[in-house]
This record gives C-alpha cells, sequence and structure tokens, in this order.
C-alpha cells in the first residue's frame, strides 16, 4: 500500500543513526558532517504486535508474517533550503513523496557532534524547519495561483471548488500557519494538493544515552511543544537504539535495555507510533498454515480489507467471517469462538476493526 514515513532533520541530529537502528542494517551512512545521506534511503520494519504471536500459537501456525512499515531517510534540511539551499530542492522532492513525517530533533550536548546552527535549540530547529516547509508550500500554490484562479472562473464547479479550498490554505499559510495548524481544514480535500505543511508529524527526541529513560529539559521542550501543536512526539536515544538493534540474543537485549532503565526498545515506540500516524490499524489472518497481520486504513471496509491479500478478494467479496481477537483468545481459537457464537458474518458494508482475525469468502 506503499504507506511510509520520512525521517527528516536538520544536518547532525540522529536521522542516519535512527534510520539504522530501526532496519538494523549500515544502508544509512552516519558521520558527523552535513549532507551524508545523499540518496534518501529506503527500509521496512516489521511493527511489533504481541497479538500475532498468541494468535500463532492457538491458530498451530507454522509461519509467521508481521505487517511492517516503511522509513525513509532524508538528507538533511538546512536554513534556505526551500530556496535551494544546500540539498534543499532535493529534500523537498523527497519529504513530498511520504506520507508522514518524523523530524528528529538534537536533544543531546556531546560537543564533539556540530551542530548546523551553533547551539542546542530543538524547538528552535524546528521551527526553522517549520519555516522552510511552510515556504516551500506557500511558493508552490502562489506559483500556480494564477492559472487556478483563471480555472474557477471558468465554470467549473470542481474547479470552483477547489480553488476555495485553495485560497483559503493559501491564506493561512501566508499568516505563517502550516496547513495541519489550519482550523477547518478537512485533510482529504487538500491532499491532491500535496502539501508538505499538511502531513502528519511525530517529534523524535534524540537524547544520550544517559537519559534514554527519563529524557532531559530538551525533549521535556519538546514534548510540550508537541502538545500545543496538537502533535505526537517520544523520546529515544538513538545512539543507544543502534547498539541495541545488532544484538541478536533476547536475553543480551533484555539486560542492554534493563541497565539503561528501559522496559522495551524506544524504537518500538516509534514504529507504533509512526503507524498510528498514519491512521493505520491491523487486521490478521490465522491458520496452521500462516499467522499474518495486514494493515489498512482505520476507516477500511471488509472489501478493501480482503482487496489488501489479493484483488480478486476484492472484485469477488462475498462476506468476511469475523472474530474478535479478545474472543478468538478467549475461546482458544477459530473453533472454539465460533462453538459460542463469537464469529460474526459481516458484509460489504463492515468497517473493519483493529485485531479482527479474518476468514474471507469470494468468488471470482
Amino acid at each position: 500500500m506503499g504507506f511510509n514515513c520520512g525521517i527528516v532533520g536538520l544536518p547532525n541530529v540522529g536521522k542516519s543513526t535512527l534510520f539504522n537502528a530501526l532496519t538494523a542494517t549500515a544502508q544509512a551512512q552516519a558521520a558527523n558532517y552535513p549532507f551524508t545521506t545523499i540518496e534518501p534511503n529506503v527500509g521496512r520494519v516489521p511493527v511489533p504486535d504481541a497479538r500475532l504471536d498468541q494468535l500463532a500459537v492457538l491458530a498451530k501456525a507454522a509461519k509467521i508474517t508481521p505487517t511492517t512499515q516503511e522509513f525513509v531517510d532524508i538528507a538533511g534540511l538546512v536554513k534556505g533550503a526551500s530556496a535551494g539551499e544546500g540539498l534543499g530542492n532535493q529534500f523537498l522532492g523527497n519529504i513530498r513523496e511520504v506520507d508522514a513525517i518524523l523530524h528528529v530533533l538534537r536533544c543531546f550536548e556531546e560537543g564533539d557532534v556540530t551542530h548546523v546552527e551553533g547551539r542546542i535549540d530543538p524547538v528552535a530547529d524546528a521551527e526553522l524547519v517549520r519555516t522552510e516547509l511552510l515556504l516551500a508550500d506557500l511558493e508552490s500554490l502562489e506559483r500556480q495561483s494564477e492559472s487556478m484562479e483563471k480555472k474557477a472562473g471558468g465554470g467549473d464547479k470542481d474547479a470552483k471548488r477547489i480553488w476555495h479550498i485553495w485560497h483559503r490554505v493559501l491564506g493561512g499559510l501566508r499568516d505563517g500557519i502550516p496547513v495541519s495548524q489550519q482550523k477547518d481544514v478537512d485533510y482529504d480535500e487538500v491532499r491532491p494538493l500535496n502539501l508538505i505543511t499538511a502531513k502528519p508529524v511525530l517529534y523524535v527526541a534524540n537524547v544520550d544515552e544517559a537519559h534514554a529513560a527519563s529524557g532531559n529539559a530538551h525533549s521535556a521542550a519538546v514534548e510540550a511543544m508537541a502538545v500545543a501543536e496538537g502533535a505526537a512526539s517520544v523520546t529515544i536515544s538513538a545512539a543507544l537504539e543502534a547498539e541495541i538493534a545488532v544484538l541478536e540474543d533476547p536475553a543480551d537485549r533484555a539486560e542492554f535495555l534493563g541497565a539503561a532503565g528501559l522496559t522495551e526498545p524506544g524504537l518500538t515506540q516509534v514504529i507504533r507510533a509512526g503507524y498510528g500516524l498514519l491512521g493505520l490499524i491491523t487486521f490478521f489472518t490465522a491458520g496452521p498454515t500462516e499467522a499474518r497481520a495486514w494493515t489498512i486504513p482505520a476507516d477500511a471496509l471488509a472489501p478493501q480489507a480482503a482487496g489488501r491479500i489479493h484483488g480478486d478478494m476484492e472484485r469477488g467479496f462475498i462476506r468476511a467471517e469475523t472474530i474478535a481477537y479478545d474472543d478468538y483468545i478467549a475461546h482458544g481459537g477459530e473453533q472454539g469462538a465460533k462453538a459460542a457464537g463469537a464469529m460474526r458474518s459481516e458484509g460489504k458494508e463492515y468497517q473493519v476493526k483493529d485485531g479482527d482475525v479474518m476468514l474471507f469468502r469470494f468468488n471470482v
């Protein structure tokens, strides 16, 4: 389905270190100078979900396949990017292609890693990046404004509707308000405009290893900023996560986490938050061959869920035999749930719920 999160931020804030940790690879070259990542690196990582393991046990599944989240490591942005400074044009082109933004902010004081602005102030960094993205959206709309107005004046009802939305959003941008923070703006309405500041944002406060569990004053400021904006935030130590990611033995990982005062990797929070940021839910299929998690939008109907597995299943959809996850577990699996009357037959108008265990009936 192509849902992905772009990892963005100023140079040297930990973007590539985070990406490397997320993908447990060295695809992105992490070094102490700007523009290390020239081409965007893409990695898919499994979305942690303990429910899938439980389903696999009850279904006696021979194989477990989690759903995945795609992350894109994008070159660092600098002041003036909207006017082409640094790798500005390339950065802006790459970020327009992602569905959501993970904005990494430097919240560590390490002196031997240079800061492109010469100071440690994550809120100011966020404002700098936000301004560049806003200016890019503003320039994009203003460049096309005249032609859009002419189309709207030609009597085309659809063009008039789009122009009304266009004009309203443009006014907000001129007032310095990102699209995501403008009141009375429907994201579905502005989606065709492909505006960067309309994309959902997760702030990632990157702290040093000593503050991985507790955070620090910088990460607290990031959290307060996110709350004020109605955005989400997580606090992690990308350097620590990179160390954990290469440990293959679960016992070693648990020991490492415990020593850092953590109960789970911070990356688990990032992945879950990124998944939620995109407005996604998970449904499951479970049987002796495979237990599998599937990603769909939160408002997806049963035929769309079937289509996530195969297009023929959506086209020939008849019904979906559905068991809520809690019922599946409580009754010991599919047969127990069916015997207890907890299996439901749902039609084309059924909106899939997070955790549904589904079996699709179709005919093509």
